[in-house]
């Protein structure tokens, strides 16, 4: 029987794997991106004279056809520009939209007489049905948030193609070419259903006018409406009781990273015998597995049959970033997919650390230094934090946050001393009784802990860092801590052969471009940093599915990271 298990799962991965490969199918991104240029083809045609007087014996029977044929065409063309990336990631509700779009459009082209847009509508029609079976991705998770982002895009799309369209009919304006100020106006004025300050030399250029503008406004408010009276799809979060199984999972097997698996914005796939489990957050279509799975190894293979299940569902890119080299073989084992060093994780031996010896010189001066400062460090845990020590904690992890967005994701928890919490280790250094800057741990398993956060005063002395990394690892053998690990160093083998004697011109030019790098992130400092406690390195990669993969991935892992922010409605406080 134990035999045949692992060989199902086994067929149980070839099976989601070759899914995954029919998935990227090139028909989706064709069909996506001949519908972007159909969406573009509408917007001229519905803005282009020529056709209209080919509607001229129509418009004596409807009145207001020219018109109608013209709003209808550019706001159809605007809706099938925002439907090709939903229909690129094979989005059922993108196909079903697009289905109804393109229908319309074929009417209208074939009205006003226009074969070649006819036929390629007609055409893009007629894949969107061969390959229906290609569009079966569930929507993404979202909120009403969307509906306020949705509102501006098309804000901004209505008032790019009004002012396109007035500046193509300023020589029908009366008293001469328009300002671009009495263009804007009008354009406002005419996508919430007013008249501008424009008058048009042509009773049926104004109809036009009029019908296009008040056609893209009733396309943004309908759109706006909709999606904010839709049933919200929230976006998944751990249960209490996920939770708490994922801690029992953590202490069985753990990993120096996955405490971090219970940060509050991520979600879980789990095996089918609830022996695995493995924890992921989607960003920008990407999902984004951190560190080694949770649990039993003998399940891992359970547990990422149902990852690549739950990405094929809804059309999402799998990687893991950070896994272990174990982790690695088993991921590429299971799935075929490739794996690539990140970095490595610094990791100090309790036992064998010392501040004796020639290597260890400078550390050993730079926190007697401190010491003389009036330096004082003191060491426990985060159950034994006192309320108020707490709420200083939190106020100043805020204040002395060099950006304004709080980072990590893969080793990052994402709360500082909380109740649920209580074997993390807090470690606070404070001159004249006063915190000057302060690290927390989370646990690694029942001996080892794992850095989590590091902040200081920016105004504290130099030096104050590496006393509060000392004073920990001399607290370990009371907190029962043979192993710690500290900062991850993206690189670190690059950095370091790149500076040796005999490095070939490619290594020398790759490190280079990542001293470069360092000027906006710390990946040569963090090196440097953790290189001064004699670590043992222990490599971190990230494991995706193929190279066309990885510049996506690369922008969803910053993303997570939050070395890359965007705009956004509204700033998110809190630690």
């Amino acid at each position: 029987m134990s035999d045949r298990a692992p060989s199902r799962r086994s067929s149980q991965a070839a099976s989601l794997l070759g899914g995954f490969a029919k998935r990227r199918s090139r028909a989706p991104a064709v069909v996506g991106a001949l519908t972007y240029l159909i969406g573009f083809g509408d917007i001229l045609s519905g803005l282009e004279r020529g056709w209209r007087h080919r509607l001229h014996p129509l418009t004596d029977l409807l009145p207001g056809a020219v018109a109608a044929a013209s709003a209808a065409t550019v706001v159809s063309g605007i809706l099938l520009l925002l439907l090709a990336h939903g229909l690129r990631r094979r989005k059922r509700r993108a196909w079903r939209a697009a289905l109804t779009l393109l229908t319309v459009s074929v009417v209208l082209h074939a009205v006003k007489f226009e074969l070649i847009p006819v036929a390629m509508s007609l055409a893009v029609l007629i894949a969107l049905i061969a390959y229906r079976a290609e569009f079966r991705a569930l929507g993404d998770p979202t909120t009403r948030w969307r509906a306020v982002r949705t509102f501006f895009v098309l804000t901004a799309a209505s008032l790019v193609v009004g002012v396109l369209m007035v500046t193509l009919m300023r020589h029908r304006v009366l008293g001469g070419p328009p300002s671009w100020w009495d263009i804007v106006q009008e354009v406002f004025s005419g996508l919430l259903g007013l008249n501008g300050p424009l008058v048009f030399s042509d009773e049926r250029a104004a109809d036009v006018a009029g019908a296009v503008l008040l056609g893209l406004g009733l396309m943004t408010i309908l759109t706006t409406i909709y999606l904010a009276l839709r049933p919200q799809e929230p976006r998944p979060q751990l249960t209490d009781a996920e939770e708490a199984t994922m801690r029992i999972l953590l202490e069985r097997n753990p990993d120096s990273l996955g405490y971090f698996n219970l940060r509050r914005d991520k979600s879980v796939v789990w095996s089918d015998s609830g022996k695995a489990a493995i924890a992921y957050r989607v960003v920008t279509g990407v999902m984004l597995a951190s560190g080694d799975p949770m649990g039993d190894p003998e399940a891992w293979p359970g547990a990422i049959t149902n990852f690549l299940a739950e990405a094929e569902l809804h059309a999402w890119t799998p990687a893991v970033i950070g896994c272990s080299e174990r982790a690695g073989h088993i991921w590429c084992r299971a799935t075929g997919f490739s794996a690539l060093e990140l970095g490595d994780e610094a990791v100090v031996d309790v036992a064998a650390f010392s501040l004796d010896g020639r290597p260890m010189r400078n550390v050993r001066q730079m926190v007697k230094r401190i010491e003389r400062a009036g330096y004082a460090t003191e060491v426990l845990r985060a159950s034994n934090v006192s309320e108020g020590e707490r709420r200083r904690a939190l106020v100043d992890a805020d204040a002395w946050r060099g950006t304004e967005t709080e980072r990590g994701f893969s080793m990052a928890l994402g709360r500082l001393v909380d109740p649920a919490d209580p074997d993390c280790v807090f470690v606070v250094a404070r001159q004249d009784g006063v915190m000057r800057a302060f690290l927390q741990f989370v646990p690694w398993g029942p001996d080892g802990m794992s850095l989590d956060l590091m902040r200081r005063d920016r105004t504290a002395d130099a030096g104050v860092n590496e006393l509060l990394i000392v004073d920990a690892l001399r607290a370990c053998h009371e907190l029962g801590v043979d192993h710690v690990s500290l900062n991850f160093a993206a690189f670190r083998s690059t950095l370091e052969r790149g500076e040796r004697l005999g490095a070939g011109p490619f290594l020398r030019g790759w490190r280079g471009v990542l001293l470069f790098a360092s000027r906006w992130f710390q990946i040569e400092s963090l090196y440097r940093f953790n290189a001064k406690f004699q670590p043992t390195w222990v490599p971190r990669f990230v494991v995706y599915p193929a190279t066309r993969d990885l510049p996506r991935i690369t922008v969803a892992a910053l993303e997570a990271e939050a070395f890359l922010t965007w705009p956004h409605l509204r700033r998110f406080s809190g630690a």
